[in-house]
């Protein structure tokens, strides 16, 4: 058993190896923008009660360090970089003393709490989209201080933007506080207000030279641990995740229409619904003894600020499809990497 073992894991590296070299080169880095799904450590630089620098959070991930990622290990991103060859982690802008190495290999500029409606980023004191796209300006003007201008061109031309928000904008603004539910009215009109949003920073990173996007749609929302809990039920709200669903077709609707308003760009849509779904269906098929709570505390509310080392944890994190009651653990990020990771690649060759 042993031996077999052994060999499984070898072959295993081998595969990711041989994956990691046959696209390496593909992309010459990757800049990520969005919410929590994404932030690798830039809310720890900021005022804001929603941060991640703490146990448990990071206990799988190398040096078993709290980076500021919201998981106990690696996020969607790093595991792109990783299988493109690029690098292992992907570091936040705001990270002090950034290497010449990390401006030309991609930054994180996503903030744990932010959307695409500046009056989500407002609520919880932290990045907005449109601060991200500030600072991203910042960085294009670092990076051609460092490479050159042409250099600088080339990598932010030949680099894999990764965005992914949304989640917050509809969690917060519309079925929580529901400020927005106010302004609105429909659910479907504030999708539309998002999506226009999300269509303004898409076209304004093109002006500032990057060309291929990777955009994310919205997880069934209503399978959240902290909102089943917040509705006391232990199934699926089915209403958020109906909303979720027709938010992810009209932004599959949307994309093609920008990539076409963008000469020379190449816009990608993410499907992140699918993927969890299939985990939430199929739990021991991936590996999950748990789908419905989160491995910090009780696993109902459960994250951030009340995600300490002084709460109980779950012995074995892999178990858990979410690692505190918002955020998928690192084995769910793994999963859902690989599966879009393949998305992109067929999209490249088309």
């Amino acid at each position: 058993m042993a031996f077999t073992l052994f060999m499984f894991i070898a072959l295993l590296k081998l595969t990711i190896a041989d994956t990691s070299h046959n696209h390496t080169n593909l992309f010459k880095a990757i800049l990520v923008f969005g919410d929590s799904t994404q932030d690798s450590g830039n809310n720890n630089y900021i005022s804001t009660t929603l941060k991640a620098d703490h146990q448990p959070y990071g206990q799988d991930f190398p040096g078993h360090v709290p980076t500021g990622r919201f998981s106990n290990g690696k996020l969607v991103p790093d595991f792109w970089a990783s299988l493109l060859g690029i690098k292992e982690t992907i570091p936040p802008y705001l990270q002090p003393n950034l290497s010449r190495h990390d401006l030309r290999t991609g930054v994180n500029f996503a903030s744990a709490g932010s959307g695409y409606d500046d009056l989500t980023s407002g609520v919880s004191q932290v990045i907005s989209m449109s601060t991200q796209l500030t600072y991203f300006r910042k960085y294009v003007k670092r990076l051609k201080k460092a490479v050159g201008v042409e250099e600088a061109k080339s990598i932010l031309s030949g680099s894999l933007v990764s965005i992914s928000a949304g989640g917050n904008d509809f969690l917060i603004s519309f079925y929580d506080l529901r400020t927005r539910r106010e302004d609105f009215g429909a659910v479907g009109e504030y999708q539309d207000f998002v999506l226009k949003k999300l269509q303004y920073y898409t076209k304004e990173l093109y002006k500032n030279g990057c060309r291929t996007f990777v955009v994310s749609g919205l997880p069934p929302l209503g399978c959240l641990p902290i909102q089943m809990a917040s509705r006391f039920t232990r199934n699926c709200i089915k209403k958020q995740n109906f909303d979720a669903r027709t938010y992810n077709k009209k932004l599959k609707k949307l994309l093609p229409q920008i990539q076409t308003s963008l000469p020379g760009s190449r816009i990608m849509y993410s499907d992140i619904y699918n993927p969890m779904m299939e985990m939430i269906r199929h739990p021991k098929k991936h590996g999950f003894t748990q789908t419905k709570i989160g491995c910090c505390g009780l696993g109902f509310l459960e994250a951030g600020p009340m995600c300490t080392p002084y709460t109980s944890l779950c012995p074995n994190p892999s178990n858990h499809l979410f690692f505190d009651s918002v955020h998928p653990s690192e084995a769910a990020y793994c999963y859902i990497s690989k599966t879009l990771f393949k998305q992109i690649i067929r999209y490249m060759k088309s």
